[in-house]
């Protein structure tokens, strides 16, 4: 399946990271800005409306959960993916609570984020499976 038009708008506060991701899902997505705090991903969303938000879990200003609740409830894109070095059920299930529906841990990225992107455009939820066995309680459909 090709994503050449699907529109991604990246946020991390960590400028080479950053930098990583956009050259790796730029082989797939249109890449349309990046912001580097959760106060400018809701800015640029507004501005920009993309397809779909991969956002860092920790970031000034404003949290990607927070920045992704915000530009879900605005209708500013149609999905959000958190993509994070806390592999933690319990910020995956306020995550999944917000409306998000892709939580890939940053040491799986190179093998999950690309399909975390393709469900969470699908309305489904992806989860890292680092972070999906620790979810205890959750539907098994979860451990993507």
């Amino acid at each position: 399946m090709s994503h050449a038009r699907l529109r991604v708008l990246l946020a991390d506060d960590h400028e080479e990271l950053l930098a990583e991701v956009s050259d790796f899902l730029s082989r797939e997505f249109e890449i349309v800005g990046a912001a580097g705090d959760g106060a400018s991903l809701v800015d640029l969303a507004d501005k920009l409306r993309p397809d779909v938000i991969v956002t860092d879990l920790r970031m000034p200003r404003l949290s990607g959960i927070d920045a992704g609740r915000t530009i879900l409830g605005a209708g500013f894109c149609k999905a959000v993916v958190v993509l994070t070095v806390f592999a933690d059920a319990k910020l995956a299930a306020v995550a999944l609570q917000a409306g998000i529906l892709g939580y890939v841990f940053k040491l799986n990225a190179g093998e999950d984020l690309i399909p975390a992107i393709s469900h969470a455009l699908k309305g489904e939820i992806f989860i890292s499976s680092a972070i999906a066995s620790k979810m205890n309680g959750f539907p098994s459909e979860l451990n993507a």
